[in-house]
């Protein structure tokens, strides 16, 4: 193997190691899917998440049917420590409800939050957080860096706690939900070799309402190179108000290291109501990040020996220069 492919191999391998770190030097979105990384963004980094989408919405045994267009999106941003994040997240959604059980069918415009929500998440376990000795890549053994490790089934693993901030009178919520209600979730997230990486969510959401529910939402995401990724994605809703399964596929291209593009299909299996929707999304950041310095202590004890102690050394230090500034 020659140097060029070590050196591209090495390459590859580090930057997957950085990706295992909360602050990445590429931007960290949780797009194109709806699942939260374990991870955050990284202290002093502002990222803006948006995907607007086209919805159609058909429901066979109550005979309406829901056609519009909305727009998800989330702030985020990295306070304090590596491993905590605050964050604004929310879907506002304009569209046509028709009625088709009279003979002349009845239209309702409708446009409103279907959700909104701010809180917090902290990385509480990190598997990868002390494996950059054991993980160093093998320069000689393509296959050695993309085999399967034991370890890697042990998960990164968030919390998140924060409130729905939810209108009166939302035609998209079910009826006496309104004000604030607690959300809370845990975030697990598995990175394997190959570029295969494992997100889980529990979510608790509207906790304390007649219709608070319960979400789970597995996404799996494979990235070609350091550019290109697919993924796919269930995600499960059960309440007293709706339930459904839906699912998701797609894609994410990074255009640099700070702006991400992606779009996705989400589809479910039942007329109750069936569902249809395309997204296109965009991930930006504000990289004010700054690594913190390490001080061992040893960096003034070696400027001080460098010092001259006295006029004398110092005269004999100028000394040891030639005309032209050499030893």
């Amino acid at each position: 193997m020659n140097l060029t492919k070590k050196l591209l191999i090495f390459t590859i391998m580090f930057i997957t190691q950085l990706s295992f770190a909360q602050y990445t030097e590429v931007i960290n979105s949780n797009r194109p899917g709806v699942s939260k990384s374990a991870f955050s963004v990284g202290t002093n980094v502002l990222q803006f998440e948006v995907g607007p989408y086209i919805v159609n919405e058909e429901h066979t045994p109550l005979q309406y049917d829901v056609s519009g267009f909305g727009a998800d999106f989330t702030a985020r941003y990295g306070l304090f420590f590596e491993q905590l994040e605050i964050n604004l997240e929310g879907i506002y959604q304009n569209d046509t409800f028709t009625d088709n059980r009279s003979t002349i069918p009845a239209e309702n415009k409708r446009s409103n939050f279907k959700n909104f929500a701010i809180g917090a998440k902290y990385l509480v376990y990190d598997p990868y957080k002390n494996s950059e000795e054991e993980d160093k890549p093998n320069l000689y053994s393509y296959h050695a860096n993309r085999s399967f490790k034991w370890k890697s089934l042990i998960p990164a693993v968030a919390v998140y706690a924060g409130v729905n901030i939810d209108s009166k009178n939302n035609s998209f919520l079910p009826p006496g939900v309104e004000g604030i209600s607690p959300k809370i979730m845990v975030s697990t997230q598995n990175n394997f070799s190959g570029g295969w990486v494992l997100v889980t969510n529990l979510i608790k959401d509207r906790i304390g309402t007649d219709f608070s529910d319960f979400q789970y939402i597995i996404t799996l995401t494979h990235s070609f190179n350091p550019q290109w990724v697919v993924f796919g994605e269930t995600q499960g809703i059960k309440s007293d108000f709706y339930a459904d399964n839906l699912f998701r596929f797609g894609g994410a291209y990074l255009w640099s290291k700070d702006f991400q593009l992606d779009t996705a299909v989400t589809f479910n299996s039942k007329d109750t109501p069936s569902v249809f929707g395309v997204n296109f999304g965009m991930s930006y950041r504000f990289d004010f990040h700054v690594d913190k310095e390490i001080d061992n202590g040893n960096s003034r004890d070696e400027a001080d020996k460098r010092k001259p102690k006295n006029k004398k050394e110092k005269k004999k230090r100028t000394d040891d220069f030639d005309d032209d500034g050499n030893l």
